[in-house]
Order: structure tokens, then sequence, then C-alpha cells
């Protein structure tokens, strides 16, 4: 099997050329293709996932993740299924019970960066001098509803203890967080469904 995921920036990626494999296993093969943006990713899927009909093997998938932000998530969701299904293509909300699907819509609440707050062991080996009991905090407990966009959160969070004083370099932060993540004990609800319906995807 092989995954074709389109995500919208390159935090994302970088985030995910980790993840993947800790999900999946290294049998999986996969190809990521980032977009400039939310907006530009959802411009462009419709013709992004005709085009991928034409070609595309039956063995193959296709993930499409973004970020909710502040948008309503069950129109987001609607619109990502809509896509998918007006290019030909079945979901997991779409599927026959022998029909599998072969595009899945995945939503991070609010952010990528919930993801992160969803294992504050993996924040705390990659930054040492964060608190190890930041997921304590009232504010924290719940990744997907912290307040105030996460990245700002994880920012603010980073620059108190010292790092990154200048601006929070996404990419960088992603990759280094993404590197320490356990994907059994992340606390995000949103990862969890993410993580849960790629291993279901396995063959």
């Amino acid at each position: 099997m092989h995954i074709e995921f389109l995500v919208e920036e390159p935090s994302a990626e970088k985030a995910l050329l980790v993840l993947i494999p800790k999900i999946l296993g290294a049998d999986i093969t996969f190809a990521i293709h980032v977009f400039q943006g939310k907006s530009d990713l959802l411009k462009n899927l419709p013709s992004r996932l005709k085009g991928y009909k034409a070609w595309i093997p039956p063995d193959w998938r296709i993930v499409v993740l973004v970020d909710r932000d502040q948008q309503d998530c069950s129109e987001l969701k609607i619109q990502l299924e809509k896509n998918a299904e007006d290019a030909g293509f079945l979901t997991p909300s779409k599927v026959g019970t022998e029909e599998a699907f072969q595009v899945l819509n995945r939503i991070a609440i609010e952010e990528l960066e919930a993801w992160f707050f969803g294992d504050v062991e993996a924040i705390v080996s990659a930054y040492p001098k964060v608190s190890k009991h930041l997921g304590g905090r009232k504010s924290y407990r719940d990744p997907d509803a912290i307040q105030g966009g996460t990245w700002e959160a994880l920012e603010r969070v980073l620059q108190r203890k010292g790092y990154y004083t200048t601006g929070l370099p996404k990419i960088e932060a992603a990759q280094k967080i993404a590197e320490y993540m356990d994907v059994t004990r992340n606390r995000s609800k949103s990862f969890q469904v993410f993580r849960d319906a790629l291993q279901q995807m396995r063959p």
C-alpha cells in the first residue's frame, strides 16, 4: 500500500515524515505534497482529486490533512467529503460494507501544534527547560481546546523558557518535537482519530 498525503504547510510535512513510520511501520510507502497554506489546499483540492482519479492504483490511498483554525469543524468536513465524492472517491463515511475507501479526510483541531501539546513529554525532551508538569495545567489539559491558537501557545511556552525569543520557527519545532513523540500516548483527540484511521488502513 502507498499513501499520498496532502497537507497545507511545511511544518505538517516535517512532522508527518517522522510520525507516519511510527504509526504505520516502515513497510508502508508514502509521499507528502505541501500546499501554500490552507486556502491554497482547499482551492486546488477538487482538481487535484479529479487528477488522481484518472490514474491512481486501487491499493493506493489519499489522506487530506488540514487545520480547523477558527472554521466550523462540521462545515469543513462536509466540504472535504464533497470534494472526494465529486471526484468519484469513497471516504469512510460513504463506504459500503464490502468496499474500501480511498480518500481519508482528517482535521487537526485547532492546529497541528495541538498534537504536540498532546505529548508534553516530547516537548520537554526537545526543549528540556519546559516544565514536565505543563500538561497538568488547566490551560493545557485538553490539547484540542487550547485557547488563542495552539502555535501561539507553543511559542509562548518556549519563549518563557528562553527558546526562540525572536519568534517560533514552526518547521524546526515540528521536526524536533515529532522526533520524540510516542504515538501511543498522545492526549489530543484529533491526533488519536488521525492515528487510528491510518492504522485501520493497513492491509
